[in-house]
Formats: C-alpha cells, sequence, structure tokens
C-alpha cells in the first residue's frame, strides 16, 4: 500500500485550483475581447479593459492613456488617489514603450504599451501592493494585449466610418454641383428666351403690345402697360383687355413716382408693378397681374427686362413726337402771326390736328423754370391729361398752347403743378376762336390774362380773358401803377381799417353793389343779418367818409371794388 504524504496531498488541489482558476481567467479574457470587438470604440474598448484589471488578481486599474494624432486623453477609474501629473510625466517619457512607473502608496506599478500601427495606440497602467506573480502578470499582459488589438479595431472602424462619411459628403456635393450646374444652364436658357423675345418684340411695328405679349408668354402672368397717366396702352392674357377703369390720375402718378425710387419691381396688392423711366421721366408702366403671390425671380426678371424694352419704345415714340413737335410749333408761330384759314386747316390736318371748333390761346409762365422743351412738353402732358388736345410753341419765357377746348377754372394750373411739382406759375386764357385767322387776336387777350394774374395778389393760378371785366377797356395791364392808385384812392382807408382791425369792410361794400344795393341778398350773400348789413354800411361811410347815394361816388366805389377783386385783393 503506497502511503501518500500530507504535503504532497495539499499541493495538488492547491496547483489543480489555481489552474482551474487561471483557465477561468482566460476565458473570462477571451468573452471580454469578444465585447471588445464588437463595435465598441476607443474609448469603450479602454473602460472595458480597466473595469477587467481587477478580477484577474491582485492588480488595480490606475490610468488608460489614448494616442489621437499624438494628443493623449487619460482615462481614470472611479478610486484614482488624484496623483495624475506625477502619472502622466513618467508615461509620457516611454513614449511608445512600456516599463515600470511609481505610484505612491504602491509596491509594484507597470505602464503596458497598446501597440498599433507605427507607434503606440496608448497605455495600460496597472499596479499591486507588492511584485504580482509571473501567472497574474501574464494574465494582465494578455489583457494588455487584446486591448491593443480592440483599439486597433476599433481605430481602424473609426477611419472606415470616417472614409465612408467623407466619400458620402462628397458624392452629395456633387450632387450638389450638379443641380447647381443643371439650374444654372436652365436659368441662362430662360434668360437668353427673354433676351430673344423682347428683341423680337422691340422690332415689332406695335412695339407695345408686342412687348406686353412677349412678356404673358414668358411668365404666364396677365400683363398690361399704362401710359404715366393711367390710359390703357396694350394688355395680353385673360380677364384685362375690357375691364379697366382708369385710376385717379393724381394718385397714379404719384403711386408710379414712388415705386421709381425701388431698385426692383414693386408689389402693389396682387400687382406686381416696373415703371418705365427715361432720363427722369416717367413714361408708363408694366405691370404682371399675380393675384396669388406666385411670381419668382424668373417672372421679375422678364418683368425687368421687359420694362426696359418698354422704356426703349416708349422713348423711341417719344422722339418721333418730338420731331413732329417741332412741325407743330412752325404751325403755331405762323398761327399767331396771322394766316389764312384754308392753309391753316390743310397743315394742321398734315401734323394729325384739327383746327375746326372752338380754340383758345393759353400762355403759361413759371417762376424758376426755365422755358424748354421739357417745360413745353409738360405743358402739352397737361393739357393732353384734361382731355384737350393742343398745338404748341414757346416765347421768351412763355408756354403758348392753341386749345381745342376750354379747360376748367384753374384744372390746367393744378395739372401743371402735378406735372412740374411746383405751383409758382401764372396762366392766361384768350377768349374763343372760331377760325384760325382769330388766333392773333386770343393770343393778345391770352397774354393780357396772365398780366393781371401775375401782378394781382394772387399771381399762382389761371385767368381768362372773359374774367377781366373793366380791365378789358382800362388799357395795358403795364399801367397798374396808376390803376393801383385809383384803388387806394376810393378804398385806402377801408383797406387800412380791414387791416388793423381784421374786419372785412371792402368785402362788404363789393357785395352791396354786386347785389345791385339789395340788402336782403347782400346779408344772404355774406351770412349776415341785415341789421348787420346796416352796421358795416354805417362804418363804411364814417371810415371811408364818402356818401354812398351819390351816383358818382357808387360808381367809382364799385370800379375801385370790382379791379380790387380782379387783382385778388389790395394791391
Amino acid at each position: 500500500m503506497t502511503m501518500t504524504r500530507p504535503s504532497d496531498a495539499v499541493t495538488r488541489p492547491s496547483r489543480k485550483n489555481h489552474d482551474r482558476e487561471r483557465l477561468a481567467h482566460l476565458y473570462s479574457l477571451s468573452v471580454l475581447a469578444m465585447i471588445m470587438n464588437d463595435g465598441q470604440d476607443e474609448s469603450g474598448v479602454l473602460r472595458l479593459a480597466l473595469s477587467a484589471v481587477g478580477t484577474l488578481g491582485p492588480c488595480r486599474a490606475e490610468a488608460g492613456y489614448l494616442s489621437y494624432d499624438g494628443a493623449r486623453t487619460t482615462r481614470t477609474p472611479t478610486d484614482w488617489p488624484g496623483h495624475a501629473p506625477h502619472l502622466d510625466a513618467q508615461v509620457r517619457d516611454l513614449n511608445s514603450h512600456g516599463g515600470p512607473v511609481t505610484v505612491p502608496g504602491r509596491g509594484w506599478a507597470w505602464a503596458y504599451v497598446l501597440p498599433g500601427g507605427p507607434g503606440a495606440l496608448g497605455h495600460l497602467v496597472v499596479s499591486a501592493p507588492a511584485r504580482p506573480t509571473d501567472p497574474e502578470r501574464f494574465l494582465t499582459h494578455v489583457l494588455a494585449q487584446q486591448t491593443a488589438a480592440a483599439l486597433a479595431n476599433a481605430v481602424a472602424r473609426r477611419g472606415e466610418r470616417d472614409h465612408a462619411r467623407e466619400l458620402r459628403r462628397v458624392d452629395e456635393d456633387r450632387a450638389a454641383a450638379n443641380a447647381r450646374l443643371t439650374a444654372s444652364v436652365a436659368d441662362l436658357e430662360y434668360r437668353l428666351s427673354v433676351h430673344e423675345a423682347l428683341s423680337e418684340a422691340a422690332t415689332h411695328a406695335d412695339a407695345v403690345a408686342a412687348i406686353a405679349d412677349a412678356v404673358h408668354r414668358l411668365t404666364g402672368h396677365p400683363v398690361v402697360i399704362d401710359d404715366r397717366f393711367g390710359n390703357r396702352r396694350a394688355c395680353a392674357g385673360p380677364g384685362h383687355a375690357d375691364s379697366h377703369t382708369k385710376p385717379d390720375e393724381a394718385r397714379h402718378e404719384s403711386l408710379l413716382r414712388e415705386t421709381a425710387q425701388r431698385p426692383q419691381p414693386a408689389r402693389l396688392g396682387e400687382r406686381l408693378v416696373a415703371p418705365a423711366r427715361h432720363r427722369g421721366e416717367l413714361l408708363g408702366s408694366l405691370t404682371l397681374i399675380d393675384p396669388r403671390g406666385t411670381a419668382g425671380e424668373r417672372e421679375e426678371f422678364a418683368l425687368e427686362h421687359g420694362c426696359a424694352a418698354l422704356t426703349l419704345a416708349l422713348a423711341h415714340l417719344r422722339n418721333l413726337a418730338e420731331v413732329e413737335l417741332r412741325l407743330r410749333r412752325g404751325l403755331v408761330d405762323d398761327l399767331l402771326a396771322g394766316t389764312d384759314n384754308e392753309s391753316a386747316y390743310a397743315r394742321a390736318a398734315a401734323v394729325g390736328h384739327d383746327l375746326h371748333g372752338p380754340l383758345y390761346l393759353a400762355v403759361l409762365r413759371w417762376e424758376g423754370t426755365p422755358v424748354d422743351d421739357a417745360f413745353v412738353r409738360a405743358a402739352d402732358r397737361a393739357a393732353t391729361g384734361l382731355g384737350i388736345r393742343s398745338l404748341q410753341t414757346r416765347r421768351p419765357e412763355l408756354a403758348v398752347l392753341v386749345l381745342k377746348g376750354r379747360p376748367q377754372p384753374d384744372t390746367l394750373h393744378r395739372a401743371m403743378v402735378r406735372e412740374l411739382g411746383s405751383s409758382t406759375g401764372s396762366i392766361g386764357v384768350g377768349g374763343r376762336c372760331d377760325t384760325p385767322d382769330e388766333i392773333p387776336r386770343s393770343f393778345q387777350e391770352a397774354l393780357r390774362a396772365l398780366e393781371v394774374r401775375r401782378v394781382s395778389g394772387a399771381p399762382n393760378g389761371t385767368t381768362a380773358f372773359d374774367e377781366l371785366g373793366l380791365f378789358r377797356i382800362l388799357g395795358h395791364i403795364g399801367d397798374h401803377q396808376e390803376v393801383e392808385h385809383f384803388v387806394r384812392e376810393w378804398l385806402g382807408p377801408l383797406l387800412d381799417y380791414d387791416a388793423a382791425h381784421r374786419t372785412d369792410l371792402v368785402g362788404t361794400l363789393s357785395q352791396y353793389f354786386e347785389y345791385g344795393g339789395n340788402y336782403d341778398r347782400t346779408a344772404a350773400a355774406l351770412t349776415i343779418h341785415r341789421s348787420t348789413l346796416r352796421y358795416r354800411l354805417q362804418r363804411i361811410r364814417e371810415v371811408g367818409g364818402q356818401d354812398l347815394t351819390n351816383v358818382d361816388t357808387r360808381l367809382n366805389l364799385h370800379i375801385a371794388t370790382r379791379v380790387w377783386n380782379v387783382l385778388g385783393g389790395p394791391p
């Protein structure tokens, strides 16, 4: 019978236990390796390695280092004692090698290098109270090798992902560039089609209508073209040929002037409006009807270039009109000098004008405005805007119009104010002419009316010869100083009294004479009571020192008040 020694009995089970424990650790490391390589990034791999150190023996993890393009980052377990700077310096000195390091309070410490590629991927630093056994250090070494392999795989996966992202970015950039190139080509083709269509329209016999049709075809929107006064010149597209109502002229022109200050077409409700302006002068407008607001950059481009073509077409028509204006001016000069009727009718018909019917002469003078072709054109536009055709010429400081019809009081002056933006002007209108040979007489009458207006108390406005009354027989208005002397002689005390006391005795006296001395009608016109009128007449007798019952006195006072009214107030 063989006897077993006690020491052998103890050693064999102990060695078997160690072997089983070592196998268990190796199995755990193989499982850990699979987990590390299962899609973990570098930080995840290092965290798994740090957490596994304490399960392999007496060692603990002190720190893990990763190297990203030469820059190190530290991963620290939760029980890190706080000596990072000291440890960082030791690992930095090791560079891409492993080796011993010192950790305060620990008998043994080692920095395992994590190799990969041309250099190290990082370091795994572990420590123990005393130097571990060779099997224990072997397990830690295996852990470091597995960690390095998992880190290399993670770096490779990250590189692949980065490469894939870069490829996707390149593909996306290429697709975007192709899309931009396609859009640019399409935009250039559209712009070329706009230029071709508008160039062809500009050569058409009726260029204005052709431009409207071209812009409609290019944009798909209804298009209208109006002149500066709001009169419809052309339209293209459904729903706008017969539905036009002329807007208020002053408001329309003011709106166009405001729109012309903007660099791009202006949206006004359902309309996109581009004003046609040539050398500072409004000629008209090109409008795109867009009730849904769908017009974009292409439509605005077509509208802007259509407006440019329209401006050139209208300017060309304006130049032709200027040639015709010069022909008409020669005709008017002859009419003012005096010519026979048959010759006048024939020459007027040659320039498209009819001199049959009632004619009126108007002379216009504006302070601070030179009487040049622009001023004469403004006068023509003002008359045209009132629905009155005219022939024009000019004299020093005066524009002369032969009007086929008589303008209503002050309407011609208001139209000129809109044209020039200034109200400091005077207009004289002569009497009616039924035949051209009467034009010289009406011209002199218009000059007389103009002079009366200019020396009156309200020089800005219109005076017609028919309104002059006594001035028609008092001689040339150049003698106005004598006329003023006459007014002062008879009305001076009353004028001075009115100025000092802010009364209206002269106005009361004027109304009294105009109504033939009738108390009731005079009081009604002045909207005062009869007793008030009696009091004012008594004050007039007292202040003026004149007897209103004397026939000569009444005649002179009546004439003086008439002249005072024509002059627009006290001289």
